[in-house]
């Protein structure tokens, strides 16, 4: 389970660092939702013409990229959940319960098909 004081530094110190660089005008969430889906393009573009299977084994050239791109989406959804007052943690913990009810597990072990009680 993450440390839910990890992510408050984290939080912490993208505000210092926009701070430091005046950059917190341009930190609208319109504006850091559309980045956040930029780097999420960027992210796909890593997986775009591979196989399933070579998506589970990234090449040594190909993983730190990836790696980059996942801090990248990581950051953005940090600074737009701090802009907008959510706290992530609790809004994932939560959006995990309510997937579980939602999804059973007897239900829908092994399936990929959208459950509907």
């Amino acid at each position: 389970m993450p440390n839910p004081s990890d992510l408050l530094l984290l939080r912490d110190k993208l505000r210092a660092f926009a701070e430091a660089r005046d950059w917190d005008q341009f930190h609208s969430p319109k504006n850091l939702s559309m980045a956040l889906m930029v780097e999420v393009a960027e992210l796909m573009e890593h997986f775009q013409w591979l196989t399933e299977a070579q998506t589970g084994s990234l090449s040594a050239e190909v993983k730190p990229a990836v790696a980059e791109e996942l801090a990248d989406i990581l950051l953005y959804l940090v600074r737009l959940s701090d802009k907008l007052d959510v706290d992530l943690l609790e809004a994932a913990l939560r959006k995990l319960e309510k997937n579980a009810m939602k999804y059973p597990a007897d239900k829908v072990r092994g399936s990929a098909k959208k459950y509907n009680s």
